[in-house]
């Protein structure tokens, strides 16, 4: 168990809140009356809660508490009962306060992740001395994507959630997964997403020009698909960006491994280099073709397929009945 370890529970537009939690297993473990400072709330409110979550059966009283000895202000040790995470939890959903409402919409996405797994760095955390802690959780969750099936794509995201300055509902989060997207594309085919949706979409090819697309029947192509640009390259650049991806995933590992935290923007700069090391070209520019334009181009392709398909449909249905005819007809 780790006493009097201070961690960073959420943020306010007022600073930083701190609370004093104790560490046991897999878990955190706070009194009411941090509770209280947590949620802007008297400590009354909070056992009101408390003990109408027990009461409904929300939680089951015995499961989730636990005395530990407290030394208060006046150098006394008292047995004080604590609380753990799934109740900090269950509360943090019941309090009406604005403090509520912000743990709340923060919560529901990271207080799990953020003090269990540590996947999303803190610094705080780190100064602590737990880093030691954080990076091994880290090469562990590095080697998982390694070995992951998930698409290249994601595996990139996976990699960028470790950064201790990601936030996957910030704006400048999704524009900067776009521009990584745009490089790595850039670097295997010349073209950008847009580029490589307008250009290579063709009604009269087989599945539209896709060529990494999944090839088990053309009927199961979707708007969606033929706006995705990965799956228009050929078999050579997709080997290409796995090779790309695996180099990213070496070095977050030599990262991992030296305990060096990693920010949105020291992983654009990383991706730079890797690519200048394949020889690659950067791309230092927005293309020629916009994202509108693409999508556009790219569902007028699918239209026409839709309509070549079900032409192409009419026409064998007209076949068979004149076999079924002909055959009528011998008998």
């Amino acid at each position: 168990m780790q006493n009097n370890s201070q961690i960073i529970i959420y943020h306010t537009k007022e600073g930083e809140t701190k609370i004093d939690v104790r560490f046991d297993g897999d878990t955190v473990w706070l009194t009411q009356k941090m509770m209280a400072e947590l949620f802007g709330k008297d400590r009354k409110t909070i056992t009101e809660h408390i003990g109408n979550i027990f009461k409904e059966g929300e939680l089951t009283e015995n499961l989730v508490c636990r005395r530990f000895q407290h030394t208060a202000l006046d150098k006394k040790k008292y047995n004080v009962i604590f609380y753990n995470l799934d109740v900090v939890l269950a509360v943090g959903y019941r309090v009406k306060s604005p403090q509520g409402m912000k743990f709340r919409q923060w919560a529901t996405e990271r207080l799990k992740e953020y003090l269990i797994n540590g996947f999303s760095l803190n610094e705080e955390k780190l100064k602590s001395g737990r880093s030691m802690e954080y990076f091994d959780k880290l090469q562990a969750k590095l080697r998982e994507i390694r070995l992951s099936e998930r698409i290249f794509y994601q595996k990139i995201k996976d990699i960028y959630t470790t950064s201790i300055d990601y936030d996957a509902k910030d704006n400048k989060t999704i524009e900067f997964f776009k521009v990584v997207q745009n490089k790595l594309l850039w670097a295997i085919s010349k073209k950008t997403a847009a580029e490589l949706a307008h250009r290579r979409s063709d009604h009269k090819l087989p599945y539209l020009g896709m060529q990494s697309f999944d090839k088990n029947d053309e009927k199961a192509i979707t708007k969606k698909d033929v706006s995705i640009a990965k799956n228009y390259l050929n078999e050579k650049e997709i080997k290409m960006l796995g090779l790309l991806v695996e180099q990213y995933l070496a070095f977050a590992e030599t990262m991992a491994e030296e305990q060096k935290t990693m920010k949105m923007s020291d992983w654009i700069k990383r991706l730079d280099v890797i690519l200048q090391m394949s020889g690659k070209e950067i791309l230092k520019h927005a293309g020629k073709i916009s994202h509108e334009l693409a999508i556009a181009k790219s569902e007028k392709e699918y239209e026409k397929f839709i309509h070549k398909q079900k032409k192409l449909e009419r026409e064998e249905s007209i076949k068979e009945l004149e076999a079924d005819m002909k055959a009528l007809r011998s008998d």
